[in-house]
């Protein structure tokens, strides 16, 4: 409109002065400016040229008749006093150009205003929701997938009476390995094949400046913390539908919208940086994606970013950050409690050319997670022996792949049997993690990510293990890695939209606690060592495939090999 208005003002301001009605010259002085100005108006695509034109023609026309009218009734008039500006006769084409082109600019600028202001408003929507409606979101996803288990052909005969890896969740439930039988053993020997689904509901409520409470129900057993899947196969009884998040999150943000400080207390979702998240390079090597924690996380972020106010829009976002957390994993009421305290510190480093560098290193101390063990005269004592706290030593979950020390035997005391009739832990956890991603974005609109994971346990304590052991010598085995590269749109959930991505990973016995490593590989647990290969492709909006192939061994022990093939069809709303 700037420069609309300034045409508008040169020529207003070409027509200012004195015109002597019956002076040709004067009149040829009009005809030109005016031809002049409105041909200027054409170059700045005001007007057309046809339009132009026809006003010329048009101004010519009136321009003859009103010198004819002048001459007919012009006197003589006074010389013009040197302190008086006279304004010269304005066209009728030119003031109704004038008319029309403020009357378009300001109708452009009242209509915008007005339909901001009715869209914010919800004028004449019915129904209308309140005000407060307003701060709650929904959010959801569901997942169904096909899962094949296939078993190496060389695989050990895991039988009752050659028996080597056992199911650990099963033999405590059932009070030892005799009264489990054959659910005590894990099979080595039959493919499965499984169809799962998952199907997860949010709810974030913002409750006032900073403040936030969120819920989220999810499918999966409640005993499985790594897990949301529902296997179908129940005869048609009903899914379990569990609280798998329940948490306050406060965050404060400086005055140039930077969130420094991050605080969750609840059922919360992972605080540590894991460099990503399911299928987009994140590593499960320590935590498995579904798990969500139970305690209170903290997150301090120092900005690195230019003091300028007017330079953070534009600039790469790099900043320092650290987080703490405490979180209660047994609650045994009149014994020593299970916890598990972290702690992380890392740097996100963003350069000019989009790529990104993020490292982490963090410290994992896990507190009176190792069996206590009724110890008696004759070695270890029979489970009708136990006190409450050899009793609350054994873990609430167990994945496999850790090394297991009998808490107490079968039988009786004066008839003790041969199998442990409880299983704890015979290690103590202390982990060491490393995290490091680089994420180049030189092929945008595809990202190239490279991404690497290291953890160590110097927790292990070998005399001790010997010790529960009875005097066997177990050699340490507490290093995990993984390297992983990733290729293709960072975010699958458009038509078309695809990813790829391999990895290879090494999974010492006692290097994570294995009920929180990943599930998926070698079927859950430590112990494992093999690669996987995958990809997404988009289907349509907040729809795509996802399919994996994963193929783990055991790296101590009897043969045991698993390949697993998942194909995935996933949505979010």
């Amino acid at each position: 409109m700037a420069n609309k208005t300034q045409l508008i003002a040169l020529l207003l301001s070409g027509l200012i002065g004195t015109v002597q009605a019956g002076e040709k010259e004067e009149l040829l002085k009009l005809r030109n400016t005016t031809t002049n100005l409105i041909k200027q108006l054409v170059k700045q695509g005001v007007i057309t040229d046809q339009a132009a034109n026809e006003m010329i023609k048009q101004a010519e026309v009136e321009a003859v008749q009103q010198v004819a009218e002048a001459k007919a009734t012009a006197s003589v008039k006074d010389a013009v006093p040197a302190d008086e500006v006279r304004v010269a006769y304005v066209p009728d084409f030119v003031k109704d150009e004038i008319r029309q082109q403020v009357r378009t600019d300001l109708r452009e600028e009242v209509v915008g205003d007005v339909m901001a202001k009715a869209k914010n408003e919800q004028w004449g929507l019915p129904n209308a929701l309140p005000e407060w409606t307003k701060r709650f979101k929904l959010s959801g996803d569901m997942r169904l997938r096909s899962q094949s288990d296939l078993m190496a052909s060389d695989n050990i005969q895991n039988n009752i009476s050659q028996p080597f890896y056992f199911d650990a969740m099963a033999v405590n439930a059932a009070g030892g390995v005799t009264n489990a039988g054959q659910n005590a053993l894990i099979n080595t020997t039959e493919n499965e094949q499984l169809f799962r689904q998952r199907l997860r509901l949010g709810l974030d409520v913002d409750i006032t400046d900073g403040l936030k409470a969120g819920v989220r129900l999810a499918t999966g057993n409640q005993r499985d913390p790594v897990s949301t899947n529902q296997t179908m196969g129940n005869y048609n009884q009903k899914y379990e539908f569990n609280v798998d998040r329940a948490y306050l999150q406060y965050q404060l943000v400086d005055d140039r919208k930077f969130k420094w400080l991050n605080l969750m207390g609840g059922r919360i979702k992972n605080p540590w940086y894991t460099g990503g998240g399911e299928f987009t390079g994140g590593s499960e090597l320590v935590w498995d994606t579904d798990l969500s924690f139970e305690g209170f996380a903290g997150t301090y972020s120092y900005n690195l970013q230019d003091t300028d106010g007017l330079a953070i829009a534009g600039a790469a976002p790099r900043s320092l950050f650290m987080t703490a957390g405490a979180f209660p994993l047994q609650e045994s009421f009149r014994t020593d409690d299970k916890w598990l305290f972290g702690g992380q510190a890392g740097v996100d480093w963003g350069f000019d050319n989009q790529n990104t560098l993020k490292a982490a290193v963090a410290y994992y101390d896990y507190v009176h997670v190792e069996a206590n063990q009724n110890r008696a005269a004759n070695g270890v004592g029979t489970c009708d022996l136990n006190s409450f706290a050899n009793t609350a030593s054994m873990p609430e979950y167990i994945q496999g792949g850790n090394t297991l020390a009998p808490i107490c035997r079968e039988g009786t005391q004066s008839n003790p049997g041969q199998y442990a009739g409880m299983v704890g832990l015979a290690s103590d956890y202390n982990i060491i993690n490393a995290n490091l991603s680089y994420e180049m974005a030189n092929f945008a609109p595809h990202h190239l990510r490279f991404s690497g994971d290291y953890a160590k346990n110097v927790g292990y304590d070998e005399n001790g293990i010997s010790q529960l052991l009875s005097g066997a010598v177990v050699a340490p085995e507490t290093d995990a890695w993984q390297v992983r590269v990733d290729y293709g749109w960072p975010v699958v959930e458009r038509p078309g939209h695809w990813s790829v991505f391999a990895a290879y990973k090494y999974v010492e016995r006692d290097a994570v606690l294995d009920a929180f490593t990943d599930s998926d590989f070698h079927l859950g647990g430590t112990n494992a060592k093999g690669w996987f290969i995958g990809g997404n492709y988009g289907l349509m909006k907040n729809v795509w495939l996802t399919g994996r192939w994963l193929t783990a061994d055991v790296i101590t022990g009897p043969t045991y090999g698993v390949d697993v093939l998942q194909l995935d069809l996933n949505t979010k709303f």
